[in-house]
């Protein structure tokens, strides 16, 4: 018989998510240190994703790896087209999508979105410029709709690297919510 206990933390333990967890926390802190979440950080964690996937789960692994990678990058691309999201932010979220598969990528996604809001609005709250920031959403969601339609660009919205939301920083989040959330 298994005790109460042992089986309580068998049920915390998730081998296959520590590993992307801490890897995500490494994401995070590189982002909130630097700013930039580095090349070789995001191709080792992709390549060690599918290389994983592959040694324990075999072809079928593999294909949901490469699947959960692919879904990861399509997933914040078009955010980084409309500058929204930088590519080291896209290529973080396809790597650990090589770790995740596609399922678990898509709540990674789902959670790293909320964090990222609750973020923005803590540090735009912080610095005092939510009001602002709203208000320039607003002007370029009027401008787009009033000028977008006869052709004409609408005026690009600057953000300075401080108004710049760290969302390394919201996907290690994120990650941790995928952990907790598997072991439910």
């Amino acid at each position: 018989m298994v005790h109460p206990v042992t089986e309580s933390l068998g049920r915390l333990v998730q081998p296959s998510l520590i590993l992307p967890l801490a890897l995500a926390a490494w994401i995070g802190w590189r982002d909130l240190k630097t700013r930039r979440i580095p090349n070789f950080l995001t191709l080792g964690v992709a390549l060690s994703g599918l290389a994983f996937q592959l040694a324990y789960h075999g072809w079928s692994g593999l294909t949901d790896g490469a699947l959960g990678l692919v879904l990861g990058f399509g997933l914040l691309f078009l955010p980084y087209l409309l500058g929204g999201m930088g590519a080291g932010d896209v290529k973080a979220l396809a790597a650990l999508g090589a770790w995740l598969g596609p399922v678990l990528v898509l709540y990674l996604f789902v959670y790293m979105t909320i964090c990222g809001v609750v973020i923005a609005v803590v540090m735009l709250c912080w610095k005092g410029k939510l009001w602002n920031r709203i208000t320039m959403i607003k002007t370029t969601a009027v401008h787009w709709a009033l000028c977008g339609a006869h052709g004409l660009k609408p005026v690009a919205a600057s953000i300075t690297q401080s108004e710049s939301i760290p969302y390394g920083a919201a996907l290690a989040l994120g990650m941790a919510l995928v952990f907790i959330k598997g072991v439910l």
